[in-house]
Parts: C-alpha cells; structure tokens; sequence
C-alpha cells in the first residue's frame, strides 16, 4: 500500500486509489494510514470523529464507514487483476480492540521524509554541509502542502498534523542552516523574508534572517528583524529573545558596517552559522 499525506490524502493499494471522497471516510482513512500497521481503537476513532460527546449511533455508523472502505480496497484488488487469494479484511484488520491497515511493503512519504532528514541530520552533525542541505532539500521537496490538507481534523488528526509540521519546521530550519554554512545567504533572503512573516516568533528562522542579511551587507535590517521579533515575543508571550538571539544581536550591533575586515563570531552555542 502507498500511503501520501504530506499534502492531500492519496493511498493507492496495488496502484489503485482506495481514497473516498465523502469527509467522514476520508478521516478515518487519514487516522489508519498515518498509524499503518498498528491498531488504532474504535474509541479513538469514534472520538476523532465526534469528539467527546459522539452520536448513540457512532459504532454502526463507524462500522459503515470500515465497510465503505472495505468495498474500495476490494475494487482496487479486483481491477489490479491478483489472483484471489486476499481481500480487503486481509488489509483492514478488524481486530478485538479496534482497527488496523497493512502498509505492507508500499511506500510511504512520512517514512520517506523521515529516512532523508535523518541522513541529512546525521550530516550535518559530521559537518558535511553539501550532503546535509542536499538530503534535507529531497526531505522538503516530498511535501506538496499542508499535511492531510484536503482532510477535516479531530483531535487525534490535528496532533499528528502538528507533529508532522514541527519535523518540517525542524529539517527546514537545519537545511537553512547548512546552506549558511555553505555562504548561501543572499539566495536564502527571498525564503527567510516570507518565513519570518509566516512564523514571526520563530527565533531559529530569526536567527537565520539576521544571518543573511548582515552578510549581504544589510545590517540596519538585520538589528531591525530583531526588534520585530522582540516586539512580537513581548506582546504575544510576555518572553524577551533568548541568550543566544540576543547575543547574536549583540555581536551585529558592535560589528560596525558589514563587510569589516574582522569577521563576527558565531554565539557561544554555534546555534547560528557565523555572521561575517
């Protein structure tokens, strides 16, 4: 089974789409493909769908919706031609406590995003800048969107989908920093000028931002990207910019004009790539 929600919801059982179109299957769909291969309980299931209060009919009306699933894996395991021997109860487990979908030996962009960020990763803690921004580029280029974009959200999808995002936000955020590493600054500014909008509390993405701009010789906007976010930080959280955001300041703000002969120093965690 190939299993994609790195954007919309697509899983494909022998090539075939098994993806329904009504809302409430696709949920349950969502639920099952992200937790492939283990059991997902029917009260977990019954409360993504109607939360804390569900209908006296959720059971039946969940069986249904297993049922209508069902009938889509059969259809895609008669039109890919097998021999038989499997039908859908052999992919979708009814089992004593609940539910479970074979993966199998698909694919699946979650794991596949997962495998490259961990080399990349791996990378960059050797210091092979090349390879970690390489790696950590083909992770970012598997997601097409929001994560289940096309897929309403209870509460267990909507803790999956923040988990999913914070691994996005933590592989961009060393990709960023890799291609620092590799003097890439004035093409990262583009990209960092709408991350900060998008994340404006981000300190990571901050950092990075006052990174690139000070090494493209912009170092008014760099200490100003840092008044913003200490603006912001205040106002939203009641917090002030952490040690290492403001010794990064600190040392852009006693640097004199970018492009001085003597270089500025990394704070003393080395969180940032060097500045000058």
């Amino acid at each position: 089974m190939d299993i994609d929600v790195l954007g919309t919801l697509a899983v494909r059982e022998q090539g075939v789409s098994i993806t329904p179109t009504a809302p409430k299957p696709r949920q349950v769909l969502a639920l099952l493909a992200l937790n492939a291969d283990k059991v997902v309980p029917v009260a977990t299931l019954t409360e993504e769908l109607w939360g804390a209060r569900p209908p006296r009919s959720a059971r039946p009306t969940l069986q249904t919706y297993i049922l209508q699933l069902r009938e889509l894996i059969n259809g895609a395991l008669r039109q890919d031609g097998g021999d038989g021997q499997r039908s859908a109860k052999d992919v979708l487990l009814t089992v004593p406590s609940g539910y479970l979908l074979k993966g199998g030996t698909g694919s699946s962009d979650v794991r596949e995003f997962e495998r490259l960020a961990g080399t990349g990763y791996r990378a960059m803690d050797a210091e092979d800048y090349p390879e970690a921004a390489a790696r950590l580029r083909e992770a970012l280029a598997l997601w097409t969107g929001p994560a289940l974009a096309d897929v309403h959200a209870g509460v267990h999808l909507e803790t999956q989908i923040r988990r999913l995002e914070e691994s996005r936000l933590c592989a961009l955020d060393q990709r960023i920093e890799a291609d620092l590493r590799l003097g890439r600054h004035r093409e990262l500014l583009a990209e960092l000028t709408v991350l900060v909008s998008r994340y404006p509390s981000h300190e990571s993405l901050c950092g990075q931002y006052m990174v690139a701009l000070y090494r493209s010789g912009r170092r008014g906007e760099a200490l100003n990207a840092y008044q913003r976010l200490r603006a912001t930080l205040v106002r939203t959280l009641g917090l002030e910019p952490s040690p290492v955001l403001a010794k990064l300041q600190q040392s852009i703000l006693m640097s004199g004009p970018a492009g001085a002969p003597s270089a500025v120093g990394a704070p003393a965690t080395g969180r940032f790539a060097q500045v000058g």
